[in-house]
């Protein structure tokens, strides 16, 4: 299992803390974008967020929290990321997002809210590199995780398994110390807060992967 930081809940000195946070054992920087129109909140510009994750070692993993999908991927297409991920509640034409972030030569991954079913994915789900499973609502850090949505980590192994498909899943949403050890059927965790709330980075990381 891997770890992606998300830097949304650092508040104060960001560039300095997030080259902390790329110079400790993780394995992406999550940039949570949001546009104030699909999620309530909005996040800085591009080019602030240019200039805090331009020179790091790590790769991003992007979750576009947004309704302009192309738009913003286009900006955020620039900053070279591992993974750029939508959400499927966001567009009328998957398809051609899939199609699109693909042309770009970046993995694509497909993100859903808590609500949305599994089934909702079935068309795309041969298609895309990533799942990434809501488990808190999206827009804001420090939500407590809603346990029901972690069913859909396993759903969605069983589903990988049997049709051999290459998706990674990936979990976002109230993840810390005690509640990692629900999600170890998952690909890649996301945590923000429980790490960047604190004052010693190290340790919450080394806390959350001694459980990979």
């Amino acid at each position: 299992m891997k770890l992606s930081v998300s830097i949304l809940s650092i508040k104060n000195d960001i560039k300095n803390k997030v080259k902390e946070i790329d110079n400790l054992n993780i394995d992406y920087v999550h940039l949570d974008i949001m546009d104030g129109k699909f999620v309530v909140n909005k996040t800085k510009g591009f080019k602030e967020i240019f200039d805090y994750v331009s020179n790091i070692e790590h790769k991003l993993d992007i979750h576009l929290m947004v309704k302009d999908v192309k738009k913003y991927i286009d900006k955020y297409a620039l900053l070279n990321p591992e993974y750029i991920t939508f959400h499927l509640e966001a567009v009328d034409n998957p398809n051609e997002i899939i199609d699109y972030i693909k042309s770009k030569n970046i993995k694509v991954g497909m993100s859903i809210k808590p609500n949305t079913d599994i089934e909702e994915l079935g068309d795309y789900l041969n298609k895309i590199d990533l799942v990434l499973v809501m488990t808190v609502e999206p827009g804001k850090g420090g939500q407590y995780i809603i346990n029901d949505c972690i069913e859909k980590v396993d759903e969605l192994r069983l589903l990988k398994n049997a049709y051999n498909y290459k998706y990674l899943i990936e979990v976002d949403g109230g993840i810390n110390d005690k509640t990692i050890e629900d999600c170890l059927n998952s690909d890649i965790v996301v945590v923000g807060s429980y790490i960047t709330n604190s004052n010693n980075y190290k340790e919450k990381i080394d806390i959350i992967k001694s459980n990979f």
